[in-house]
């Protein structure tokens, strides 16, 4: 099947460092297991439904925890981590709503329609009504459902908001980055509103509280006024330790021998959310919810590099599908894990948490739901081998074409031309544009050398469309199989085939000025009435008002906009 779509624009390097050698590279426990995504692996038998504790940090790196030797101090998390079972073989998203979204509804981003960069704040898109979620699934099998932090999964009406979605309560913002004290955020110039929501409502009287503080203060409310007797689940949605960079001096002053300001600025508010994190798990413990929960820590994406994030030893960034991008950091804690203080290589990707979870609960995970994530449960509390063995990156047709991509050179079968990247057990390949492709040690490390590397991103990888890695042997992605082996470019091509067939049309809305602060009493929040997201609604491209015809000044900004947006977007995500 050919495939013609656009990919992205590269991505023009900052900075370019030496490699420093770290033997982490550990045999893959994923085996040729056949397996069917709705072929679950059975729960253990718990005495009742757990408590379920979901932490998502917001741009931390992959070096930037305490157990990866980082520099950065994180004495909780590594406290939690050690106790329980580091997952070293887990996968995110690249960017921040293709994360959330799959987390929400355990299904690939080419199943949701948000295949294509982020949910942006003047756009009328959200999370697929039609998709039930993972605190839809959990409220039918008994539980509270309560969400603190950062939504950023649509908000355009008010069927969109948490509360619409699974939630009984929310606490938290609805775009994609706020400041930590104001909550201010601006979409542009002089597009800026305000975003911190209780519930359905604007929390102006919540302003002037430092994000990661508030979060996790209402999260311990909702654990002291809760029965413990009753399930519950917690989504805790930092804002930490996205731009901007912001904490309370007092954090900033353990770091002040960093030479980079913003390595210094980023570290202190990875601890500052670490202390966070110990005041959440101190309430479970306090209010009698500890002994029968589960708590599970992942990043959203790799860390921005210029902004203080580290993803060492790892290759690329935030917005990349180089490792760096999308190997996230996880852990589960929890006294009910049958083999703890270990680590675990067993493949997991961030789709994985909704059947697992669910069943965890009791809840069902039906055959008719398809979806794409598998319950690893058995994998991570008994170390048996995960039932997961590929994972589909994603699959972006609106991504700029790559120069030198080409059917050709997809042996007729893919156009490699189309941003997009599959991992089949221990195999990783990438077409189109991957996105920023150095090696970029911790920013202290500011006089590190120049390597072979180098020379070979600069020269072949911007005549390049296709790149083929063993990642179980070659993690850092140093090693360029594709022209030694053909056949499995051939193999891992045909199941990109595969999932593109079952993709569906790109939900992706030109921005509407309606969604401007200035006229919803200036912060950002539902705008659409019932009849406007009607005609927005249905089709199977874009999201487009059927009715209304645009006004040509108002059509030339907002595609000026657009294209300035796109090309500023990994300051912006």
């Amino acid at each position: 099947m050919a495939v013609y779509a656009l990919t992205g624009f590269s991505l023009v390097s900052l900075l370019s460092f030496g490699y420093l050698s770290w033997d982490w590279m550990k045999p893959s426990l994923v085996t040729d297991v056949s397996m069917d995504p709705m072929e679950k692996s059975l729960p253990p038998a718990f005495s009742k439904p757990p408590h379920i504790i979901f932490i998502l940090t917001d741009d931390q790196g992959y070096h930037d925890i305490g157990y990866h030797d980082s520099d950065i101090q994180t004495p909780m998390l590594d406290r939690l981590a050690a106790e329980g079972v580091k997952l070293e073989n887990y996968y995110i998203q690249p960017i921040c709503t293709p994360s959330r979204s799959q987390l929400i509804t355990g299904r690939y981003q080419i199943h949701t329609g948000l295949q294509h960069s982020i949910i942006r704040p003047r756009q009328p898109n959200c999370l697929p009504l039609d998709q039930v979620t993972l605190p839809q699934k959990l409220q039918e099998a008994g539980y509270s459902t309560h969400m603190v932090g950062k939504w950023h999964l649509g908000f355009y009406k008010k069927e969109c908001l948490p509360t619409r979605r699974g939630f009984d309560t929310f606490l938290g913002s609805l775009t994609g980055n706020v400041d930590y004290y104001t909550y201010d955020n601006c979409d542009g110039p002089g597009v800026c509103g305000y975003d911190l929501h209780e519930g359905e409502n604007v929390a102006w009287d919540q302003s002037g509280k430092y994000s990661t503080f508030l979060y996790a203060q209402r999260v311990s409310k909702i654990l002291a006024t809760h029965n413990p007797k009753e399930p519950i689940f917690i989504y805790v949605a930092f804002q930490a330790v996205h731009t901007p960079l912001q904490s309370p001096k007092e954090y900033i002053y353990r770091y002040r021998s960093m030479g980079n300001v913003a390595r210094r600025k980023y570290a202190a508010m990875v601890t500052c959310m670490d202390e966070a994190v110990r005041n959440i798990t101190w309430a479970l413990k306090k209010y009698g919810y500890y002994d029968n929960s589960v708590i599970v820590f992942s990043t959203d994406n790799g860390g921005q590099t210029f902004s203080g994030g580290s993803n060492w030893p790892l290759r690329g960034r935030k917005g990349t599908y180089w490792e760096g991008g999308v190997r996230g950091i996880g852990f589960v804690h929890s006294p009910l894990i049958k083999r703890k203080r270990r680590t675990s290589w067993a493949l997991v990707h961030i789709t994985d948490w909704y059947p697992t979870l669910v069943t965890l609960a009791g809840g069902n995970v039906s055959e008719a739901e398809g979806l794409d994530g598998y319950n690893v449960w058995p994998a991570i509390s008994e170390g048996k081998e995960s039932p997961r063995t590929e994972i589909l990156h994603n699959i972006d047709p609106l991504y700029n074409h790559a120069k030198h991509g080409s059917l050709a050179g997809g042996f007729g079968i893919w156009n490699t031309a189309v941003q997009a990247s599959i991992r089949v057990r221990e195999w990783k390949l990438l077409t189109g544009d991957p996105g920023y492709s150095d090696w970029i040690p911790p920013q202290m490390l500011t006089n590190f050398p120049g390597s072979w590397w180098n020379l070979e991103r600069l020269t072949d990888s911007v005549r390049k469309s296709v790149w083929l890695f063993n990642i179980t042997a070659d993690p850092y992605e140093r090693d360029d199989l594709s022209d030694q082996r053909p056949d499995v470019v051939r193999a891992l091509l045909k199941r990109l085939v595969h999932y593109n067939r079952t993709a569906i049309p790109v939900r992706y809305p030109a921005e509407n000025p309606r969604a401007h602060p200035d006229f919803n009493g200036g912060a950002w929040g539902p705008w659409a009435s019932e009849e406007e997201a009607e005609d927005w609604e249905g089709g199977g491209g874009p999201l487009r008002n059927k009715n209304k015809k645009k006004k040509c000044k108002i059509c030339k900004l907002r595609s000026f906009f657009r294209k300035l947006n796109t090309r500023l977007m990994s300051n912006r995500i």
